[in-house]
């Protein structure tokens, strides 16, 4: 049965989204990976490792522990390890999210500033931040040559991954 659930398909269709684009990274070389651009963080390398230091520190956030150092500030990682991350990050943000109702109240401290949002408001924010920097890494993808681009609409992800069976 195809998941219908919002929270379900927000975490679901970020994992996959975001290995697709991992993936197809794996092909490039490392000059590819690590090519500037200008636009969002710069290279394919900085904005992957940044959606998975955001999803960590927002996860960090939902699971009301200290903040972990930002991937950012660590690295420089291969696809492969952002892929194992991946995995990672996305096992504690699944935790994370279930653990509490989307109604309660996330809180933590950043820079000397008290946060604090609706659970729910986090992880539409998480995968949504997502989405944006994967539609730049697609156009840094484009830039460089690849075609076809690899998947990560959710309409995609409807058709390929979660299809309704009739």
């Amino acid at each position: 049965m195809p998941l219908s659930d919002p929270a379900e398909i927000l975490l679901t269709h970020n994992l996959w989204a975001t290995r697709n684009v991992l993936e197809t990274c794996a092909g490039l070389t490392d000059e590819q990976f690590h090519q500037a651009f200008e636009m969002g963080p710069g290279s394919l390398h900085d904005t992957l490792t940044h959606i998975l230091g955001a999803m960590r520190g927002w996860t960090d956030m939902l699971s009301g522990r200290d903040q972990r150092e930002r991937l950012e500030a660590g690295g420089p990682y291969t696809p492969q390890q952002l892929l194992e991350l991946l995995d990672e990050i996305h096992a504690e943000l699944v935790a994370a999210v279930h653990a509490h109702l989307f109604d309660d109240i996330a809180r933590a401290e950043r820079a000397g500033r008290a946060y604090a949002f609706p659970r729910g408001g986090v992880l539409t924010h998480v995968t949504t931040h997502a989405m944006h920097h994967r539609a730049q890494c697609l156009n840094m993808l484009r830039h460089l040559g690849i075609d076809p681009l690899p998947p990560t609409a959710v309409v995609e992800w409807m058709l390929m991954a979660d299809p309704v069976q009739t």
